[in-house]
């Protein structure tokens, strides 16, 4: 039996577990950088399946290890995220989350679930490849500055670095059984913009001896569009975007303080740098004319995810051999971001997706919502393509 054939009937084997796994994941849901029970229970999994790991990494993080019996070999790192969001969950299912407000409303429990699942049958592989294999169990993906960053700043790799790094994502766009695959750019830089605007209050019918603070947020809103329709380099994709303004005055009561959040996407790092300093002379600028003064503070965020051409066309290879060339796809790109892209400053990666959709459903919960969940048959395509992606990158 060659070694894609052992792939296909150990995942299958191993398929029910899994989906257990997940279950167990997704009922009991941490928020970033508090995993403590959901990684005590993956290092338990780990013991269980005679894998060595090294944990505590940004105090919940962990780093296992496979190695091949066979000579040479090269060393790559499969990497997963724990962490789940402050959302209520409504759904009605036996594994519901029982921590209330707290839900795995991004498919991180199909992260974590699916890299135990392709832990495990590379560990009964092991007399079958070469080289070693590093499992990342990563915490605190949704919050700023992201896990990866502090478990690089905290020594990750500095016992062994790997040559490459594998991540995946589930995405409710593909109907589950396919993955997806883009080479080079694939997903935006995010940082968070904060702007407060301050000035002279007043009543709302006298405008004229006051300062009107919500007219000049207003301003700064619109006139910061002109950043991405005129400014932003025509094939550079570039949003900015505000989803928060405070501005706490009454029907006659012009606030001395209007407060706005956004976010600033692109695909180019120092196009980013660039748009930061012009939303801050705008701001500025804007503000200043209406006799009101602008605070600007950038949290800087995720770098832009760029995927290596060779290792994702060595990926897509793999995946189309042993799912079907007609279950791999080829993605465009997408102005989400993602702390996996702090991997990919030093490493050659490549990020993948995994469909989560019922082919028989028209449509299905968008990711961040409470009523996220998948069809945990892409559990299989998930387990496949990454256990015969790895072994095709140790070559």
């Amino acid at each position: 039996m060659n070694i894609l054939d052992q792939i296909n009937q150990k995942c299958d084997a191993i398929f029910q577990e899994v989906v257990d796994i997940r279950r167990h994941i997704h009922a009991n849901p941490e928020l970033s950088f508090e995993e403590h029970e959901t990684s005590a229970f993956i290092q338990n999994k780990l013991t269980e399946y005679g894998i060595p790991f090294k944990a505590g990494f940004v105090k919940t993080g962990i780093l296992a290890r496979i190695d091949g019996k066979l000579p040479g070999g090269k060393v790559i790192a499969l990497r997963a995220d724990m962490d789940a969001l402050p959302i209520l969950e409504a759904n009605n299912t036996s594994y519901c989350s029982k921590n209330n407000g707290v839900m795995h409303a991004c498919g991180h429990d199909v992260h974590s679930a699916n890299l135990l699942g392709v832990a495990k049958v590379l560990k009964s592989l092991e007399d079958e490849f070469a080289g070693t294999v590093l499992l990342i169990f990563q915490p605190g993906e949704e919050v700023n500055p992201g896990g990866a960053k502090l478990m690089l700043d905290e020594g990750l790799f500095n016992e062994i670095k790997p040559e490459i790094i594998v991540g995946l994502h589930v995405l409710p766009d593909l109907p589950a059984g396919t993955v997806g695959f883009r080479s080079g750019m694939y997903m935006a830089s995010g940082d968070e913009i904060y702007i407060n605007v301050k000035g002279k209050g007043g009543h709302g019918a006298l405008p004229h001896k006051l300062t009107d603070n919500v007219l000049a947020a207003a301003d700064i809103i619109t006139s910061l569009q002109h950043i991405t329709s005129r400014n932003a380099p025509a094939d550079i994709p570039t949003v900015l975007s505000f989803g928060k303004v405070i501005a706490n005055g009454a029907t006659n009561i012009i606030p001395e303080r209007v407060e706005m959040a956004g976010t600033l996407r692109t695909m180019n790092e120092p196009w980013r740098a660039k748009a930061k300093e012009r939303i801050k002379e705008v701001a500025e600028s804007v503000a200043k004319s209406y006799g009101a003064e602008a605070e600007v503070i950038v949290d800087h965020g995720y770098p832009v995810l760029y995927n290596d051409e060779k290792i994702t066309a060595i990926a897509k290879s793999a995946a189309e051999e042993i799912l079907g060339a007609d279950k791999v796809v080829d993605m465009g790109l997408r102005m989400t971001c993602e702390d996996f892209a702090y991997y990919s400053l030093d490493y050659p990666v490549t990020f993948y997706r995994i469909g989560v959709k019922d082919p028989s459903a028209n449509e299905t919960s968008a990711l961040h919502t409470s009523t996220f969940d998948i069809d945990e048959t892409a559990l299989k395509a998930g387990m496949k393509s990454m256990t015969a992606i790895a072994i095709n990158l140790l070559k």
